[in-house]
């Protein structure tokens, strides 16, 4: 390890401990790497361009977050969650179980866990807090775990950034998170049915079959908009990229025109928002590309792998300890920094030891999903909180069983690769 390197990644350190944003962050120290070494600092505008002109995808990001900005302006959440209801409210722990329908219901559209904790997730707290029925730390846990099913099943951001830093199919991952989405989400319904008769939670009062038909043609529209993405994707008439933009469109429409739900102070606050949340995870891309110039400048990668061929390691026992570190990292970095950064950095050393690398990118993207809710720096585990207003410490003392139900399943997923492969290969979409 070069002097120059070291020096970087302790003001990186330094930065990240005093509270500045890890994009910042990266793009302030990897600069000062290129000053030290000796190289033109205006290496790290050419690294910023390069990647960003050959990573076309990267465009689907923005606005795969306008559509859930949307849904969650409009009344669409509203409308899944009276869906979910009718399906599942007469399941022991009602609400609980409504929750995590919603959650996979909304995840066919956002593919985003933060916007679907945010928008949908408050709204299912407050339901379930409701006189006492729930206790708060319990309905925030619970809405923390089933909001990282949102970048399992397709679409998914996390998912289209792995694919440009591995240069895999976006469809091929989309497919395959389907069957861990499925997965997650029956462990996590099956875990809250044994502690809600524990518990003696309460169910929902039942629905006259009357209402049925026009509960269900309310959130049809809604539930058309996977349907339409994945078609187009699969039937060749729009890229993963366009999808994203016909996504964003669909539920503009439904929102504005259908429903009659979005006004022109709530468009304009959906695009600030999404202008903020764009530009917040940009500055994480361009700060990772000028990391991984300094990465491929070290050859990081290679000595990594080298080292690591000489443990004679199986592809199994490499992913088990690569998803230990993940989960240990997850606790303290943001996904996006993770998938661009440190992903690059074993990819050479999966290649070696011949792992899929479709069936390697689902596995860490569900990976980086239960950082999320992991203490004591999960992500959602503070959105959470600052949103409903639940004490952190009552929704971590509820997580822990979520988090092991959701460890069992990725343990699950890396022992039987035919769980996120069997879709795409049945399909004929990925012949790996």
């Amino acid at each position: 390890m070069s002097l120059p390197l070291i020096i970087m990644l302790l003001l990186l350190i330094a930065l990240l401990v005093m509270g500045t944003d890890i994009g910042p962050a990266m793009i302030v120290s990897g600069i000062l790497y290129l000053l030290i070494s000796g190289q033109d600092p205006g290496l790290a505008a050419e690294a910023i361009m390069s990647g960003l002109y050959n990573s076309f995808v990267l465009l689907a990001v923005p606005l795969f977050i306008f559509a859930a900005n949307v849904m969650n302006a409009g009344t669409i959440s509203d409308r899944l969650m009276n869906f979910s209801l009718a399906l599942v409210g007469q399941m022991r722990g009602g609400l609980a179980q409504v929750n995590i329908m919603s959650s996979l219901i909304f995840s066919g559209m956002s593919g985003s866990a933060i916007a679907d904790a945010a928008g949908m997730g408050k709204v299912m707290v407050g339901m379930m807090v409701k006189n006492n029925r729930y206790p708060p730390g319990f309905a925030a846990a619970i809405t923390g775990a089933s909001a990282t099913i949102g970048p399992i099943i397709p679409p998914s951001i996390p998912m289209v950034l792995y694919a440009m830093v591995s240069d895999q199919s976006v469809g091929a991952l989309f497919l395959g998170g389907v069957g861990p989405g499925l997965l997650m989400t029956a462990a996590l319904m099956t875990t809250v049915w044994i502690i809600a008769k524990r518990r003696q939670f309460p169910t929902e009062p039942a629905i006259p079959w009357s209402a049925y038909p026009l509960i269900i043609l309310r959130g049809i529209p809604p539930l058309l908009m996977p349907g339409i993405l994945l078609g187009g994707i699969y039937g060749g008439i729009f890229t993963p990229t366009e999808a994203a933009a016909v996504a964003g469109l669909y539920a503009l429409f439904l929102a504005g025109v259908v429903y009659r739900a979005l006004g022109f102070q709530t468009l304009f606050r959906v695009f600030a928002d999404t202008v903020r949340s764009s530009s917040v995870i940009a500055l994480i891309i361009a700060g990772a590309f000028i990391i991984n110039y300094v990465i491929v400048s070290e050859q990081i990668p290679n000595q990594l792998a080298t080292w690591l061929q000489g443990f004679d390691l199986s592809p199994v026992l490499f992913m088990l300890l690569v998803s230990a570190l993940f989960l240990l990292l997850g606790c303290m970095l943001d996904a996006t920094t993770m998938l661009l950064v440190m992903v690059p950095i074993v990819l050479p050393t999966l290649k070696a030891l011949g792992v899929d690398l479709v069936h390697f990118g689902v596995v860490v993207v569900v990976n980086m999903m239960i950082g999320l809710i992991t203490p004591p720096y999960g992500v959602l585990l503070f959105v959470l909180n600052s949103t409903t207003g639940v004490p952190l410490k009552d929704i971590i003392r509820e997580s822990w069983v979520f988090i092991a139900i959701l460890l069992f399943s990725l343990l699950m997923m890396i022992l039987f690769p035919d769980i996120v492969l069997w879709l795409p290969r049945v399909t004929g979409y990925y012949d790996g």
